[in-house]
């Protein structure tokens, strides 16, 4: 991957987020939609995103996803992955992100969203820190305060953990594990 950005604006964002709230359909996944011929639906996730979401949750960093469709799929991602908070078929997730911030104790400019369309605006712009993926329409990329360079399900969700933990200096620090 390349260096993360050292854009001081994009570190000051990153800096001070305590919950990271999470779309799934392109932003874990590629944005593709698989049924099998019995109606089941699959997906496929990045092993290395989910290491990313490991690394910011054992830094005291919280996690959620929030989105619009019900997926057993992405619900069972999410408990393997031990992601604190899960919510399914939101219409609003600008609510559900601004509720659990208020009951965890968090000011919105704590929180960080990543979306990757339309339904995700009003959550990435009710955060602190608004992240997207590089095939994001204009206008969400417009909105958002970084742009992966990785795309949905192929790193992105991991690009965007490893800003947050540097930017707080903790990166180096939950990296030490696997340099030893």
């Amino acid at each position: 991957m390349n260096p993360l950005p050292t854009d001081a604006t994009v570190h000051a964002r990153a800096a001070g987020i305590r919950l990271l709230c999470l779309d799934v359909d392109g932003v874990l996944t590629d944005g593709r939609l698989h049924f099998l011929s019995d109606g089941v639906e699959a997906k496929s996730f990045n092993i290395r995103d989910g290491l990313g979401l490991k690394l910011l949750m054992q830094a005291g960093i919280q996690t959620a996803v929030i989105t619009g469709r019900r997926s057993p799929a992405a619900k069972a991602r999410a408990v393997e992955l031990g992601l604190q908070h899960y919510f399914e078929g939101v219409q609003d997730k600008r609510a559900v992100a601004s509720g659990l911030a208020g009951e965890l104790g968090l000011p919105l400019q704590a929180v960080a969203a990543m979306g990757d369309d339309l339904p995700d605006l009003p959550m990435l712009r009710a955060g602190g820190f608004a992240i997207t993926v590089p095939d994001a329409p204009d206008l969400v990329k417009h909105h958002a305060h970084y742009v992966t360079r990785q795309r949905g399900g192929d790193g992105a969700v991991r690009e965007a953990c490893e800003l947050i933990l540097q930017a707080q200096g903790r990166l180096d620090e939950m990296l030490k594990e696997y340099l030893t």
